[in-house]
């Protein structure tokens, strides 16, 4: 039995590739950004995508949309923006930054209120959780008749080549609410790269990107950093750049994969290495923008228009929901579907 789903901030497509990879029939979406609406359509044509800011789209039109009433959709789902609530700031104690798309959370609880889904779905950073606007979307949806369950999770131990540690709320108004175990063993870097067609040369526009010109100084450190795992710190101090000398933080700079471990946190600087632990495991040089999307868990198929530039991919590719977690949860939720 196929289940209806509605996908709110959908990005570039990762949640509603999962919902469909669960079974889900994805019939609306909601993105503001032109080039991830592009991106979205580029991949799911069949579904219909509303391309207005969120706080200007009503249940009723999300309904006319969907040819369903009030209470017959199955799934809303959604990961409302969450700069403002980074791990970095988490870390530092700050708080939540003054930014108004935290308020984007108080128009998810307010399309699932008048919606009225039999189950509800949010992915998001774990520090959320602490924040008042959160524990206020609980409230709303417990008030109106919804089990809620939250738990963080690192999508690594659900099929994702990758490790990240995720918030997610499920939420039921028909029967308790589920979320997927995890799977044995992991997909490594190896598993989800390591067969590609050389860069450069692959007839993939995504794949053969040219990687950023670099100083020869930069590309000296790059192709000494030792390969499989390794990192700057292994650098002679007369390779190190002085920005580094002078931090003791940010240790995965400039660092390579490893092979046969899942990757580091694929990010929006995924293809820049001084932004993360972004070199080949092998190959002097970043990963490519497909090897970012492998490692996000998107198919080897996912379309992108390298038109867009790479920047504006990467944001993408870093911004997106992994599929294989959302559809280990999907199905999960699918089964309280059944009952």
């Amino acid at each position: 039995m196929s289940y209806t789903a509605v996908d709110l901030f959908s990005g570039c497509g990762g949640l509603s590739r999962g919902l469909k990879d669960a079974g889900f029939q994805v019939l609306a979406a909601v993105e503001i950004d032109g080039k991830a609406r592009e991106t979205y359509t580029l991949n799911h044509a069949d579904v219909a995508l509303v391309g207005t800011d969120i706080r200007k789209v009503s249940a009723a039109q999300l309904m006319r949309t969907c040819g369903l009433k009030r209470g017959q959709l199955d799934l809303m789902a959604g990961c409302p923006p969450c700069q403002g609530f980074s791990t970095l700031r988490a870390k530092s104690g700050r708080g939540a930054a003054p930014d108004a798309r935290n308020d984007l959370i108080d128009e998810f609880a307010r399309l699932a209120v008048a919606l009225r889904p039999k189950m509800v779905m949010m992915e998001n950073v774990p520090a959320l959780a602490r924040y008042e606007k959160f524990t206020a979307l609980v409230e709303r949806l417990e008030c109106c008749g919804y089990q809620v369950v939250v738990q963080v999770l690192d999508v690594s131990c659900f099929g994702v080549p990758q490790r990240r540690k995720r918030l997610i709320l499920s939420a039921s108004r028909i029967g308790i609410p589920r979320l997927a175990t995890s799977v044995p063993g992991r997909v490594t870097v190896r598993d989800a790269i390591g067969k590609l067609t050389q860069a450069g040369d692959s007839g993939d526009s995504l794949h053969d990107c040219p990687t950023k010109y670099r100083s020869a100084r930069v590309q000296a450190m790059i192709e000494a950093i030792p390969k499989d795992g390794g990192s700057r710190h292994s650098l002679p101090t007369s390779m190190k750049l002085r920005c580094h000398a002078e931090t003791s933080g940010f240790n995965d700079v400039y660092g390579r994969m490893k092979w046969d471990d899942v990757s580091p946190t694929i990010t929006s600087g995924c293809s820049n290495p001084s932004k993360g632990r972004f070199i080949h495991p092998h190959e002097d040089r970043p990963i490519t923008l497909r090897e970012a999307a492998l490692l996000q868990g998107f198919p080897a198929d996912y379309r992108f228009n390298i038109s867009h530039g790479k920047e504006a991919i990467a944001l993408m590719i870093g911004n997106a929901l992994p599929p294989s977690f959302i559809a280990a949860h999907s199905r999960a939720m699918a089964e309280g579907l059944a009952k």
